[in-house]
């Protein structure tokens, strides 16, 4: 198929999807909460979805409704489980540690790149789980103790969200350090910021060690998931443009780290403009776009844009050379 594109102008109201990085969060603390659970604002994306797949194969009861779930908490420990991940970073990772917890065995099954991506620094750490990778899944047995945990920073915060999902059910307490360099660290707080909306404390004692009491209930809640910064990300590209753009459903004190888009948009109008992308490696397609309009930027922070669903900076790079851009 072949489709012609021609210049135009762009105006009108645009409600952001909501976030996804909240959404993971908020459906996996529902899902082990101890009662009923109301989460608002969800859509139906592939990633979500996995999500929903994996809790109610853990057994937890969910209900759709038209733009809502519904989740009733898991209430009692599964003996096998497959937990059908697709192209869901977010759900895997986030989803071992627990599975330790709330099963015997638990079959993770993905797309061939998921499982490519792997998990190496659970492999790691988790010295009483067992491991056996395939092409298409990976296979988690064994268990999760309370401990002292190091997990470096600079590879993914989503091994980070893992454990504090985790270790809060546990007999007793834990922390996990975070060695520098810390990349992505916002979504560090908002897995923070909604595990204390379901009632769970993690407590900072210093700027990269984090206590995480024993013995803790999720309580159920009801939680209105907030619009996807990272979604805005091409709108607010597009207004740059000169569209007359009006963007709705996204919440100026989010914890989101995509948020610095509009000063990262604002960056592209200066002299040899140089923006970093560590905290924010969702935001590189729309920038590195927007930069090739604006004709010149420099990105630094960008080594696990490779590590992505794809590499992220060498698609771009192909896709803009063959508009001549270098």
């Amino acid at each position: 198929m072949k489709v012609e594109i021609r210049p135009g102008e762009i105006s009108g109201i645009v409600t952001v999807p909501p976030s996804k990085s909240v959404a993971h969060r908020a459906i996996i603390c529902a899902a082990i909460s101890n009662g009923i659970s109301k989460i608002s604002n969800i859509y139906d994306s592939e990633d979500i979805l996995a999500t929903l797949d994996c809790v109610k194969n853990l057994g937890a009861d969910i209900k759709k409704t038209e733009n809502s779930v519904i989740i009733k908490g898991i209430t009692s420990k599964k003996s096998d489980v497959t937990l059908p991940c697709r192209e869901s970073g977010s759900t895997l990772r986030f989803l071992i540690p627990l599975s330790l917890v709330l099963s015997e065995k638990a079959v993770f099954t993905g797309s061939p790149r998921l499982i490519e991506r792997g998990i190496g620094v659970y492999e790691e750490i988790l010295t009483a789980a067992k491991t056996d990778k395939k092409s298409d899944s990976i296979t988690v047995t064994g268990n999760i103790f309370p401990s002292y945990y190091k997990v470096s920073g600079n590879i993914s915060s989503q091994f980070i969200t893992g454990l504090l999902l985790a270790l809060p059910l546990l007999d007793k307490k834990s922390n996990v350090e975070i060695i520098p360099p810390i990349e992505s660290r916002p979504y560090i707080d908002i897995s923070i910021n909604v595990l204390k909306k379901f009632g769970v404390d993690i407590i900072k004692k210093s700027e990269n060690i984090y206590m995480i009491p024993e013995k803790q209930f999720f309580m159920p809640t009801d939680l209105f998931v907030e619009g996807d910064w990272s979604n805005a990300a091409v709108f607010f590209a597009l207004r740059e443009l000169g569209n007359e753009i009006e963007i709705s459903g996204l919440n100026e004190n989010s914890l989101q780290g995509d948020k610095i888009i509009t000063k990262y948009i604002s960056d592209l109008n200066n002299k040899d403009p140089e923006i970093d992308l560590s905290e924010c490696p969702d935001l590189a397609p729309v920038l590195f776009a927007l930069a090739a309009v604006k004709g010149y930027a420099k990105f630094t922070g960008t080594k696990r844009l490779k590590i992505k669903e794809s590499d992220r900076a060498a698609a771009m790079k192909q896709e803009l050379e063959k508009f001549g851009i270098e």
